[in-house]
């Protein structure tokens, strides 16, 4: 760390003070924010979608103006010295402006242009930044070809083009798979070693854990401003690991969410996470049919959010109270992937891929950004034509019978798949017709999501126009509308807060009780948990299948006695990385 960065430490990069922003007549999307944001570490700007994360960041940056207070960064005020501001930051936006057209190297050229960087400068910072990103092998690569996690990367090196004092990076962990996101911390870790201030803006409450500091935000108030443990430490031995469960993990989940003094619940592999009132304990079962035995845990950074806002929304689900069951039949599978392999010209984005799926059960495909996951779904879903092998959801071939398929399915789409210039009530009224939904039973089951979800005070709104946890309840009414026996669910709670990812899991957890069959997609480690069997797939290929502990047991190690299932994602794909270049 430089002299400069070390006597810099102690006087604010940033300074907010009382800082208040509106727009139009909703409620403010900042109210009275104030604190400090220092030089050498990395500072989280925590909260769920439309907590005021994207509208602090940018007031920082001096692209909009605070209604009320002021914000003060390295020394300029954003009102009267903007240009001082942005000469002197790097800053990487939520949707970063790549140009997908250009390669790797067009585009740092591009940057390079904008940025003012001088030419006799340039050779040295690409190769640096190239090396930094471990892009060097790509520079001919087109941007709209990279996978999720390279684009981050590649947005970062275009942020640093000039070394930046102070460095704002908006929610670049979003939809990046565990190991391009641990890439993308390494490299703001060395950024903060060489005394460079880093704010990192983030909806996943376990990247808080890695920030020295976290403002905490909801619905643009400041909840907490502090170093992470001591948002954790307010649930210290509240927080309790339930093992030895028999039975349905679900079921006795849904339970425990419904009795006095339970403020969360989670499934984690074959136990269940609990989060207790202060001074209470989970009830200890010795009976035969259900024993267990509860033992406190370590507390986590979204533990202590939800207890602050008041605990997770119980485990009742309307929806699977209103779910028509659907019975077991003698194991067969629901859905069956024989060999499925899609080729793009001379590219193989998905070979071999081979599981079956019975009913009743979440399954889940992980794997890194471009590693074939979505691809598989989209064969399974009817939506591309395997180039070789075979599919069957429901007893329908995908090959013959797509489209009777798709009519006993539901489908979530990893991006908003609705009409946005349609209203809630139309793009139900719309969907429940592609479903064949008509007479009483289309307006009883329209009438259901409305109640179910709470969309009566938004149904004449534009569903471009709905904050994301909205629009995300929205597009899984839409999937359900018409009971199917299999739901496909892709990254469904990207980007949401913990509280709708609860919701959302207990309608989840609730239908495969009533025998739904879920094939799912995420990036969120803990969500994994919920599944009973998982397929990791890596350069088109399953490299691993099992149960979530099973997956973790394959890892675990003197050194790592009880890994996380990140700890297991990186490892059997490094694992896989290492057999393919032996």
């Amino acid at each position: 760390m430089t002299a400069m960065a070390t006597a810099l430490d102690t006087t604010p990069f940033v300074r907010l003070t009382s800082v208040t922003k509106r727009f139009g007549s909703a409620a403010p999307a900042l109210d009275a924010v104030a604190g400090d944001i220092l030089g050498g570490r990395i500072t989280g700007i925590v909260g769920p979608d439309g907590a005021g994360k994207t509208t602090l960041i940018r007031l920082m940056t001096a692209l909009m103006l605070p209604d009320a207070g002021s914000v003060e960064v390295l020394g300029y005020d954003t009102r009267s010295d903007p240009a001082g501001i942005q000469a002197s930051i790097g800053y990487m936006p939520q949707r970063f402006g790549l140009y997908e057209d250009l390669s790797v190297q067009e585009n740092l050229d591009l940057y390079a242009d904008l940025r003012g960087l001088p030419k006799s400068e340039r050779s040295r910072t690409f190769g640096e930044l190239l090396e930094f990103t471990d892009l060097a092998r790509f520079t001919t690569r087109l941007a709209g070809k990279l996978s999720g996690g390279m684009k981050q990367k590649l947005g970062l090196a275009c942020a640093l083009l000039r070394k930046p004092r102070l460095l704002l990076l908006d929610e670049p962990g979003v939809g990046v798979d565990p190991i391009s996101r641990r890439d993308l911390w390494k490299m703001v870790e060395n950024l903060k070693a060489e005394g460079i201030g880093v704010v990192w803006s983030t909806a996943y409450l376990e990247e808080a854990e890695a920030c020295d500091h976290v403002f905490l935000l909801n619905q643009g108030r400041l909840l907490f401003s502090g170093p992470p443990a001591e948002m954790t430490g307010r649930v210290e031995n509240r927080v309790f690991r339930l093992s030895g469960i028999r039975g349905r993990r679900r079921e006795k989940l849904a339970h425990f969410l419904e009795m006095e003094g339970v403020v969360d619940g989670v499934i984690q592999g074959e136990a269940i996470r609990l989060v207790m009132k202060p001074g209470l304990q989970p009830f200890q079962s010795r009976e035969a049919t259900g024993a267990y035995c509860a033992a406190v845990t370590p507390p986590r950074f979204e533990d202590a959010f939800v207890d602050m806002l008041g605990g997770g929304p119980g485990g009742r689900s309307r929806l699977a109270e209103t779910q028509r069951a659907f019975a077991s039949e003698d194991g067969r599978s629901v859905i069956e992937a024989r060999g499925l392999t899609k080729r793009f010209g001379d590219f193989t984005a998905a070979d071999n891929i081979t599981f079956d799926i019975p009913r009743g059960e979440i399954f889940g495909l992980l794997g890194p950004n471009g590693a074939g996951k979505s691809t598989t779904f989209k064969m399974l879903c009817g939506l591309l034509t395997p180039t070789a092998g075979d599919g069957r959801v429901a007893g329908f071939d995908l090959r013959r019978d797509a489209p009777a398929a798709r009519n006993r399915l539901g489908y979530m789409a990893q991006k908003f798949s609705l009409y946005g210039d349609l209203s809630v009530i139309q793009n139900l009224n719309f969907f429940a017709g592609v479903y064949g939904l008509a007479g009483a039973r289309k307006r009883e089951r329209i009438a259901l999501m409305g109640e179910i979800f709470d969309f009566r005070s938004v149904l004449d709104m534009s569903a471009k126009d709905l904050p994301l946890g909205v629009k995300q309840r929205l597009a899984l009414a839409c999937a359900v509308l018409h009971e199917p026996e299999v739901l496909f669910l892709d990254e469904p709670t990207s980007g949401v807060d913990p509280i709708t990812r609860r919701e959302f899991w207990t309608h989840i957890n609730g239908l495969v009780e009533k025998g739904v069959t879920v094939l799912v997609t995420t990036h969120f480690m803990d969500e994994a948990e919920y599944c009973d069997r998982i397929s990791l797939i890596y350069r088109g290929r399953s490299i691993a299948l099992g149960s979530p502990d099973e997956m973790k047991a394959r890892i675990a190690s003197e050194d790592l006695p009880d890994p996380t299932m990140e700890d297991a994602f990186i490892a059997l794909v490094q694992g896989s990385e290492a057999k393919d270049a032996a």
